[in-house]
């Protein structure tokens, strides 16, 4: 493991070492492109980051180990959090310079919803990752419904085949539990996106009003739970299933106690993650570390992801050391080297649940952060109709393409990455519409409204609780 912290060379400033090495090269003719690296003057050299305990906080750990932290001038501390509140709130205080987050996480901070801050990314840390897991007797109950062909289960496995074992229990006077792992979660929002396109009301919530739990004209009632809490809240029966990022599904195949059913990959292809916040202050006051940043994570995406994710092994066995995720090595490596265990012995292919890189995941589209706030609005954390104006303004709030290519740029220049990694200069920020979804619903991130109309379960323009 690589030292993190000040070492001996903090003395002399590795910032000062590399100018004068670039200088030496540069006099002797050695040099065939400019160095931005030693030509950012870093506000702050010292960085603590924070992470929650999952696979896709891997770019920070690859960036840490691989030494492209300190090829940038910084010293970085990485350091596992209880929960996301907890790291939000210490990245609002200060106590961390930035961290792994959910993607709805900025967006929701800085609209308000429950805390209030103005956090930003200009880092999308990966596409895809998640999956919904329930316990053993749910799926014995699913089962019965789900198309079988060679005697393996069709996927991908639709919450229509959830929906009479969730009425069963209703009529049964038992609530259906399902956990998620906070509320401004993709988690949440991909759980409520496929029970919804099965027919299952997830609920509402209703802060306007006091009720921050979700469940109103709910048929599965969800909660939170942290990450790693998962397998053991679902093997005491305190709920049925849940949704969660990796290696939590996995570890539920491992220990015998749940079947994943579906990945969020197949609920929407590609789909964005997780996203490295900082507070808009802090931005503000560092714009060159944040740049050093978000360089060095951007190689430690591409390290994750290339020559067909060559060095995946590498990182699982650094993934499953204990100050990172600490689960075994064969429980990550069941889904992060290409494939994904469904029930135990129903292995099957899929070399994108985990992308880092590929299909510019790393880029902080516009239409990513327009995407939560639909589903914000959708199920009632943004309680009154906006105009698409408000969604395209709030976005632009958040998401800050702008510093990502401008460090992306100063990759370029370095040679340290072609240009062809990243988007054109006329990026407008938008994906094209997007159609590969559970439902078939197409998205368009130019027209947040519109796509909500589409919703036979959810709030739309004129809807009020």
């Amino acid at each position: 493991m690589r030292k993190s912290g000040k070492t001996w060379l903090k003395a002399f400033s590795l910032k000062s070492i590399a100018k004068s090495l670039l200088i030496g090269a540069a006099a002797t003719g050695m040099m065939s492109a400019p160095v931005y690296a030693a030509e950012l003057e870093l506000e702050k050299e010292d960085l603590k980051f924070g992470f929650i305990k999952l696979t896709d906080m891997a770019p920070l750990a690859i960036a840490y180990e691989k030494g492209y932290f300190e090829e940038e001038g910084l010293y970085v501390t990485l350091e596992a959090q209880a929960n996301w509140k907890i790291l939000l709130d210490r990245v609002i205080t200060g106590e961390l310079d930035g961290a792994h987050m959910l993607a709805g996480q900025p967006l929701g901070a800085t609209i308000g919803f429950g805390t209030q801050a103005h956090i930003i990314t200009a880092f999308s840390m990966d596409l895809n990752g998640n999956g919904i897991t329930v316990s053993n007797s749910v799926w014995e109950e699913m089962k019965k419904h789900v198309p079988h062909e060679n005697g393996k289960p069709v996927h991908p496995i639709k919450a229509d085949y959830l929906k009479p074992v969730v009425e069963k229990y209703k009529a049964e006077g038992k609530p259906f539990k399902m956990g998620m792992v906070f509320p401004v979660s993709t988690h949440n929002y991909e759980l409520r996106y496929w029970l919804a396109a099965g027919g299952i009301h997830p609920g509402f919530y209703n802060p306007a009003k006091g009720d921050t739990s979700g469940t109103l004209q709910a048929d599965a009632l969800l909660s939170v739970t942290p990450p790693p809490q998962m397998p053991a809240t679902l093997e005491a029966g305190t709920i049925y299933g849940y949704c969660v990022g990796e290696p939590w599904n996995q570890q539920a195949v491992f220990k015998g106690i749940g079947v994943p059913v579906i990945t969020d990959y197949e609920i929407w292809k590609d789909n964005p993650e997780k996203v490295f916040g900082v507070s808009k202050k802090w931005a503000d006051e560092n714009p060159n570390t944040h740049l050093a940043v978000v360089k060095a994570m951007i190689r430690a995406a591409k390290w994750l992801d290339e020559e067909n994710n060559k060095n995946r092994k590498e990182a699982v066995k650094i993934l499953s050391q204990s100050n990172y995720v600490g689960a075994d090595y064969e429980v990550i490596a069941n889904s992060m080297t290409g494939t994904f265990e469904y029930e135990k012995g129903d292995k099957r292919s899929l070399p994108d649940f985990n992308v880092f890189f590929r299909y510019f995941a790393t880029y902080p589209y516009y239409s990513d952060a327009v995407w939560y706030l639909t589903q914000m609005r959708r199920w009632g954390q943004i309680p009154e109709h906006k105009p698409d104006s408000w969604y395209m303004e709030t976005a632009k709030k958040v998401y800050r393409p702008d510093i990502y290519m401008k460090a992306a740029k100063m990759l370029v220049a370095e040679g340290k990455m072609p240009a062809s990694d990243f988007p054109a200069d006329d990026e407008d920020g938008f994906r094209p519409p997007q159609s590969e979804f559970i439902d078939g619903i197409t998205f368009d991130g130019t027209k947040p409204n519109d796509y909500l109309s589409k919703f036979p379960i959810g709030l739309k323009e004129s809807s009020k609780l």
